[in-house]
């Protein structure tokens, strides 16, 4: 009957419970370390986007033969532009200006500047902004059309 003693009570009593711990606090600091990397990406993504919204609807804009036209044809450009990064066009804003009274006169410069709220990633249906980007761009309308 001496012989009869637990297996479990020396010590390596607890030798699968290393494991667990590893993979269970692995997990829950490593889940909010990849979710802040993706979100950092999704601002890095936001602002490549208005930077390109903006530099192409200026280019555009100073192409036109009116500034009506220019305009909506600078709105198309940067949606593209938006679109071509993964954002949708209720978080852009685009606002396009002149720099003479008479617009698109030869020599003058248009102005857009572009603004796009980045949402939080994986969070998308709650429409909660991380942070809200911007850019400028101007074009110099050219002289011979």
């Amino acid at each position: 009957m001496d012989r009869a003693v637990r297996q479990d009570a020396g010590p390596g009593a607890e030798s699968g419970s290393a494991v667990v711990e590893f993979l269970f606090l692995g997990t829950l600091l490593l889940v909010p370390v990849v979710y802040f990397i993706v979100g950092v990406g999704q601002v890095q993504a936001g602002s490549f986007a208005v930077v390109s919204a903006a530099d192409h609807g200026a280019k555009v804009f100073a192409a036109a033969d009116s500034p009506a036209a220019g305009r909506g044809r600078a709105e198309q450009a940067a949606l593209v532009s938006a679109r071509d990064f993964g954002f949708d066009r209720e978080r852009l804003s685009l606002q396009a200006s002149c720099s003479t009274d008479p617009c698109l006169e030869p020599g003058s410069t248009v102005t857009v500047d572009v603004s796009l709220d980045v949402p939080l990633p994986f969070l998308a249906g709650l429409d909660l902004t991380a942070v809200t980007v911007s850019s400028t761009a101007t074009q110099i309308v050219e002289r011979y059309r």
